[in-house]
């Protein structure tokens, strides 16, 4: 039924869009014990899938909707899409986003064309900004997700991953408002009806799963979580619809579980994605199958290098593999020699040591020593205060 319409999009956009490739995964392949492919929607044209339903549905206008131009509200893919596609297309765009967008994606989004207005908090807030320029100004409302024009555009993802890999169990996939997810699933379901799609959620951002639980529409009064493209609290009416009646099932993933596998993306993967992107390989290790083909959806790649250092910050500490102590030290010669030498016979690398005598407890006689240094995980941090508490010294963690 919907096969026809999926097949009318991938045309619209066919000339524009890359076929993302599809790369299998030894190292999540053996960590989730199934065979893993990434479909890397964070190499696509504007760093994300969503370019594929704004240059479909913009595409779809008439010529007289085209003069009036169109208007959007993003966290910054949809943004960026709807900049882009309107930009080729010739048509003019204005584009709201939350302020605290980062910045990337917001220079981004004005680099390809679009009069960006940053307004309130959340995508939320910057919706019904958006739909008062729609009401001001005639302008065609781009809806990031509840569009149908949208869906089919997101849906050539599985045509793409059915042309890929033929005997396709499982697709993962992120969601926010629930416009991925929905042309996926109405796509695979034709195709196959035996596979199983799998939405994932953040904890803090999980409007669609409690509505999928509760069958009906559930929003949220707040959101909360590092993964702010899919930080959405009201699921689209149409695209529910859809979900109810084509998603398997729904999980959700902490902040603590996509900072690991944004660090296993970097490091195993050689990928670099967005938080929301890497909330599809977090969600591996809460699947109960075994000896499937699963594909993992990376929504996108627009990742600012401040974010970058910080998730990866945060991804080492969680996996054990940073450090963080304090201890007070007798304020004379030699003492930080002494702390160095140990580290160093313990192989534990020295990232940073601050030497502080005005925030020690006793600003006298001591000084306090902060360091942190680079590890090899929970035995090994073990070892490190053992040793030290066998020198005499008292540790406190930091992180």
């Amino acid at each position: 039924m919907h096969l026809k319409n999926l097949q009318k999009a991938r045309n619209n956009i066919k000339e524009v869009i890359l076929k993302t490739p599809l790369i299998y995964s030894p190292f999540f392949s053996k960590e989730a014990k199934n065979t893993i492919y990434i479909k890397c929607e964070n190499l696509q044209i504007t760093g994300a899938y969503k370019i594929r339903g704004a240059l479909n549905k913009i595409s779809s206008l008439s010529e007289e909707e085209r003069k009036l131009g169109v208007v959007c509200s993003s966290a910054g893919n949809h943004a960026q899409g709807v900049a882009y596609a309107s930009n080729m297309l010739g048509v003019k765009s204005t584009i709201v986003m939350p302020k605290n967008t980062p910045f990337l994606k917001v220079q981004s989004t004005k680099n390809y064309g679009g009069n960006v207005i940053l307004y309130g908090d959340c995508y939320d807030d910057a919706y019904l900004k958006a739909k008062e320029i729609e009401k001001e100004t005639g302008s065609i409302f781009i809806h990031p997700f509840n569009d149908l024009n949208v869906i089919y555009g997101q849906g050539t993802i599985a045509l793409e991953i059915f042309e890929q890999l033929n005997n396709v169990d499982m697709i993962i996939c992120p969601i926010g408002g629930g416009g991925l997810i929905s042309g996926i699933a109405l796509a695979a379901k034709e195709i196959n009806p035996s596979v199983q799609i799998i939405g994932v959620q953040a904890e803090g951002a999980n409007a669609m799963e409690l509505s999928f639980k509760n069958k009906k529409l559930t929003s949220l009064n707040s959101v909360n979580t590092i993964a702010d493209g899919i930080a959405v609290k009201s699921p689209g009416k149409q695209t529910f619809n859809i979900i109810k009646d084509f998603v398997d099932n729904i999980i959700t993933v902490s902040d603590n579980e996509i900072s690991k596998s944004f660090l296993d993306l970097c490091e195993k993967q050689k990928l670099v994605v967005e938080a929301s992107g890497a909330t599809s390989l977090a969600a591996l290790k809460k699947i109960n199958v075994t000896n499937k083909n699963i594909v993992s959806v990376v929504s996108g790649g627009n990742i600012d290098m401040l974010t970058i250092s910080s998730l990866l910050k945060d991804g080492l500490v969680k996996r054990k593999r940073l450090f963080c102590f304090s201890l007070e030290l007798p304020n004379c010669p030699g003492q930080i020699y002494k702390i160095s030498k140990a580290l160093y016979e313990l192989n534990a690398n020295v990232v940073q040591l601050e030497h502080n005598q005005f925030k020690a407890g006793n600003r006298i006689k001591n000084v306090l020593l902060e360091a942190t240094v680079e590890t090899n995980g929970e035995e090994h941090i073990k070892l490190i205060k053992d040793e030290f508490l066998n020198m005499g010294y008292k540790i406190k963690q930091i992180f």
